[in-house]
């Protein structure tokens, strides 16, 4: 059976104190921490900074997966390499053309980092199979970037089928992130089609019974 884990994401913890989130993410025994990186072009607004990240890193033993929402990613993953992230994912949709993008697959990979590549809600799969023969992971957007709280996009599930199917055909290691709207319901429809990772923010974090729902959520896998 395939393994399944769950990285909480740091854009739904309080982020007055840090300290007392990531130790509840520590005692969940999840493998990865999710922290999203923004920028006003690429997204509209900002969220973590260099700094947050310096502040967390060593806060936690996990793996750091640091997703980038920004329109230049190499100079971020650059900083970020440098910093202590574990793996580093960009988006599709932030470099205009193919050899753009493997130029940064190939960077990144040179920083001594895994590299994932994302793609948002609205741009078709297709656009993302030639990569997976070359990246760590590959992060299909459920919802919109940028926000929280917001609702499934069924739509993705056709996606992580799509990225499966190929991925096992032709026996590669690329891990299937999923990223929005994952909770009780919506988790277990993602790991049927094919996730490997399960981003869960608001459905984790700001609740008392972050625990129960962590267990919730794996059991109903």
């Amino acid at each position: 059976m395939r393994k399944l884990y769950i990285a909480p994401s740091l854009l739904a913890a309080d982020k007055n104190n840090f300290q007392s989130e990531i130790n509840k993410a520590v005692k969940l025994g999840v493998k990865y921490i999710h922290f999203d990186v923004m920028d006003k072009d690429f997204i509209g607004h900002t969220s973590f900074s260099f700094d947050d990240f310096k502040l967390i890193k060593n806060m936690h033993h996990l793996i750091n997966d640091v997703h980038l929402m920004v329109i230049k990613p190499y100079e971020y993953a650059k900083e970020y390499a440098q910093l202590g992230a574990d793996i580093i994912t960009f988006h599709y949709e932030a470099l205009k053309e193919d050899t753009l993008r493997f130029d940064c697959i190939n960077a990144i990979k040179k920083m001594g980092v895994k590299v994932g590549v994302s793609i948002k809600p609205n741009t078709p799969v297709e656009k993302i199979i030639p990569f997976l023969h070359h990246i760590d992971l590959v992060l299909i957007m459920s919802v919109e970037p940028g926000l929280g709280g917001q609702k499934f996009i069924e739509s993705s599930l056709e996606k992580i089928r799509r990225c499966r199917d190929y991925i096992d055909v032709n026996n590669l290691k690329t891990l299937i992130e999923v990223d929005g709207g994952v909770n009780e319901t919506t988790g277990p429809l993602c790991y049927q089609a094919g996730a490997d990772i399960l981003v869960a923010g608001s459905y984790l974090f700001g609740h008392s019974d972050v625990k129960d729902r962590y267990q919730k959520l794996f059991k109903k896998v």
